[in-house]
């Protein structure tokens, strides 16, 4: 086992010969620099001891605090006074310096106090080293972690913030630090416009973790808008005190745009990107409820089916079939308000919702305005291609149960209108039925 290494910085030489006894006796392997050496630091990093004694006496009682100092600040080593037969209260009070560990030592010392004080201090230093060690240990986990970190204290002032968070944020956090965190993560709400800055107190009042909202926005120090995500958690000790809270947020840039698409995908019509027949039913059903609640809100749905469209197909091919249908959607939404729907069914069958209108009156002249934006051919490619729409009407009524029976009503009324030739709209009867 190797000996403890102990150096007394002392310009006495009969006081080290007197040390130097004691602690050979204990069993300590122990060596000498002069206190005044001008290389002092070096020698003593050279010699790697555990603990450094440190002679004072009035005379040079600055020159021994400032190398206490520089051995705390540079080396991290123990540092133990070697008082007199009175203590130096002014050196061994100074209980804010980072040397000074509470421990003074009289040369008159015996062994055994002398053995227990060293003891302490080389305890009070491994439980040092392994605070700094978790702490390290810690701080690497944080700064390693692919998302942003920010802790606060319980004031909300920021303590400590990791290289991801000062990438989103803008901040660098020696310019973070003791700031709000409302100034730093400053978040707003996507729809709203409004701030959100009551969760990190939140959590701290609450002691509750808080999942950020899907719809937060961090404001960089530049001003940039970016869609972020996570959660706040508290920060307790032992005892279970809240402390503080600790901020967990990344860029959900890249999952909101996968989800736009996959929203797109679900719920729009790749070819012509209108709304596809699950959109526009659940917009349907919205509208039906809302005319259950208001007794004069009225609607109506047209089912439309764009006539010889088998045999543009068969004589252009699918591929110009395609882009026939994606020019004829783009006219028939002409034909609308903003306030109503088209969708794309399938094929080349379309449906229109046109909300609150006055009477039946509103829906035929929609269907006017079809036929005639039909009449002028579409160029597909260098190709004139005419079609016409045969074109169906079912009018909302509190007879109606169901949504879905309006846009079946609207397509039976269709099929009369494609039995009367081409460029026809009919309107929905119970007689169509029988």
């Amino acid at each position: 086992m190797d000996l403890f290494r102990i150096i007394v910085i002392e310009d006495k030489n009969i006081a080290y010969v007197e040390i130097e006894q004691k602690l050979q006796k204990i069993g300590y392997s122990i060596s000498e620099i002069n206190g005044l050496a001008s290389d002092i630091i070096k020698r003593i990093s050279e010699a790697n001891p555990n603990v450094v004694l440190l002679g004072s006496y009035s005379s040079e009682c600055n020159k021994y605090v400032e190398i206490a100092g520089l051995i705390q600040e540079k080396l991290n080593i123990p540092v133990l006074y070697l008082g007199k037969d009175s203590i130096e209260p002014r050196l061994c009070n100074q209980n804010t310096c980072n040397w000074y560990y509470g421990n003074c030592i009289l040369k008159k010392y015996d062994k055994k106090k002398l053995y227990t004080t060293i003891k302490v201090a080389l305890y009070q230093q491994q439980i040092e080293i392994r605070i700094q060690q978790e702490h390290h240990k810690w701080l690497t986990a944080i700064n390693s972690m692919g998302s942003a970190v920010i802790i606060i204290d319980i004031h909300s002032k920021i303590e400590l913030m990791n290289p991801m968070a000062e990438a989103l944020t803008g901040w660098h956090e020696s310019e973070a630090l003791a700031v709000s965190i409302e100034r730093v993560l400053e978040i707003i709400d996507s729809h709203t416009g409004r701030k959100i800055d009551y969760l990190f107190q939140q959590v701290i009042v609450t002691g509750e973790v808080v999942t950020l909202p899907d719809t937060c926005i961090l404001i960089t120090k530049s001003g940039k808008q970016i869609p972020i995500g996570d959660s706040i958690a508290p920060i307790c000790d032992d005892h279970g005190n809240i402390n503080g809270a600790i901020i967990i947020f990344q860029d959900i840039s890249e999952r909101k745009k996968i989800e736009s698409q996959l929203l797109r995908h679900a719920f729009y019509d790749s070819l012509t990107s209108l709304p596809n027949r699950v959109l526009f039913q659940d917009v349907l059903q919205q509208v039906f409820e809302r005319s259950k609640q208001q007794k004069d809100y009225q609607f109506a749905v047209l089912f439309i089916d764009l006539d010889g469209f088998k045999g543009i197909n068969d004589k252009f091919g699918h591929r110009i079939g395609d882009e026939f249908l994606a020019v004829a959607a783009q006219r028939l939404e002409s034909c609308l308000r903003n306030e109503d729907t088209i969708a794309r069914l399938g094929g080349d069958e379309f449906a229109i919702l046109l909300e609150d209108i006055i009477n039946i009156t509103s829906a035929t002249q929609v269907a006017q305005r079809i036929h005639k934006t039909l009449e002028s051919p579409l160029n597909i490619n260098g190709h004139e291609i005419f079609t016409t729409a045969s074109i169906g009407i079912s009018i909302s009524n509190h007879e109606y149960e169901e949504a879905g029976l309006l846009l079946r009503d609207a397509d039976i009324a269709m099929y009369h209108a494609k039995d009367k030739g081409k460029a026809n709209y009919v309107i929905f009867h119970e007689r169509l039925i029988s």
